[in-house]
């Protein structure tokens, strides 16, 4: 018997009670401390959130309605979208759509339990649902409320787990800062170097089908715009190339580095090598990486063009130091990347690891079963502060 099974014995042998999750939590409207300012600058010293995805929209100087997280942590809760994140951090807020959540009651219900409980609930949003969800829907869902104890042990368990998956995530971050300094200095070159125009040493061409084309379970990898491929049902090149997208917000920041069959859209564009004894494919996929951004930047400074055409990428200036040298810069760089990037090999592998760990655990641990307590069954004892 493991310690939450004994002090489930101890506490509460005829099963945990069910209440609505409104009933032990407090819900507040950010506007108090609500950001006035779209002047996000990464110098300044705190955060403005939002609940979904992006989570740190940047940092704002303002020093009025700060909302003291490091004092008294909360759950933000997205009210459209149901994203929720746990944040003991001071911060200010983007949008009155966000819910603050809270405990009522330290003494019996853990904050921090009820958001590792939260993260076990799937999504429920219909397409084109727009309702304020946590107190249409969410305040009224029932959580297990095990004696704080045993909520202990919980929260304990599976923060091992959070902290893990955070240290490795900072440490992602610290070699991805790593990897742009190296590829940046490495393919910064001065006079002693040859440069020629991409025209002159890669042929260039564009692909041949729209996004809709893509298949769940296709059988080769689709290039759209976007830096992950789709997949299809067929191909059309068979080849050691360079693509990029041709438009869209992909411009200047989408690569990728193809060898073998592939399909691609037919706003993208692809770069096959001329000569390899002169110019290595890889080698060119990291020039691009490091320099192709600000070429762009720079030649559309004075428009509004969010394309690339063929006459400026045809004077895209690749630096090419002899082959050993290029040999010697892939190499560091595959290293880089792999560490940064693989999902089969790298750091993203090892956090992917520790996320369905964690998912594992918390379904393991919150899974109670699920009746009313009545009385005729004897409730947990509750717990006496200390």
């Amino acid at each position: 018997m493991n310690k939450i099974q004994q002090l489930l014995q101890e506490h509460c042998p005829n099963g945990v009670e069910w209440k609505p999750l409104g009933e032990v939590t407090e819900y507040e409207q950010p506007t108090a401390y609500l950001v006035k300012s779209t002047n996000y600058k990464a110098e300044y010293p705190t955060p403005v959130l939002t609940a979904g995805k992006t989570f740190i929209l940047g940092y704002t100087d303002e020093t009025d309605g700060i909302y003291q997280a490091s004092v008294h942590p909360v759950i933000i809760f997205d009210d459209f979208t149901t994203a929720h994140k746990w944040v003991d951090f001071d911060f200010k807020a983007k949008s009155s759509a966000m819910k603050m959540i809270t405990s009522k009651d330290e003494t019996q219900v853990l904050l921090q339990y009820i958001y590792h409980w939260l993260n076990t609930l799937p999504s429920e949003l219909a397409e084109g649902d727009h309702k304020r969800q946590w107190i249409s829907n969410y305040s009224h869902k029932k959580i297990p409320l095990p004696p704080r104890p045993v909520q202990e042990e919980i929260v304990r368990i599976l923060d091992k787990f959070t902290e893990l998956e955070a240290e490795l995530e900072a440490e992602l971050e610290a070699r991805k800062k790593q990897y742009e300094y190296y590829r940046d200095n490495l393919l910064t070159f001065g006079d002693e170097v040859e440069w020629k125009p991409l025209g002159e040493i890669t042929e260039i061409g564009t692909g041949l089908h729209n996004t809709n084309e893509a298949l769940d379970n296709g059988e080769y990898p689709f290039f759209v715009r976007s830096q992950i491929p789709r997949a299809i049902g067929s191909y059309d090149f068979d080849e050691t190339a360079v693509i990029t997208a041709g438009d869209g917000v992909g411009v200047g920041k989408v690569f990728h580095y193809i060898s073998g069959k592939y399909a691609l859209h037919q706003r993208a564009y692809r770069f096959i090598v001329k000569d390899k004894s002169q110019l290595n494919p890889k080698f060119l996929y990291y020039f691009f990486l490091a320099h192709f951004y600000n070429f762009i930047m720079k030649q559309s400074v004075h428009s509004s063009v969010t394309s690339l055409r063929l006459p400026m990428l045809k004077k895209f200036p690749i630096f090419v130091p002899p082959l050993s040298e290029q040999a010697r810069i892939v190499a560091i760089l595959d290293k880089f990347d792999t560490l940064v990037n693989s999902i089969s090999e790298g750091l993203p592998k090892e956090i992917a690891l520790r996320r369905k760990q964690y998912e594992y655990y918390r379904e393991q641990l919150l899974s109670f079963p699920k009746h009313e307590v009545t009385a005729q069954r004897p409730q947990c004892r509750k717990e006496t502060p200390q």
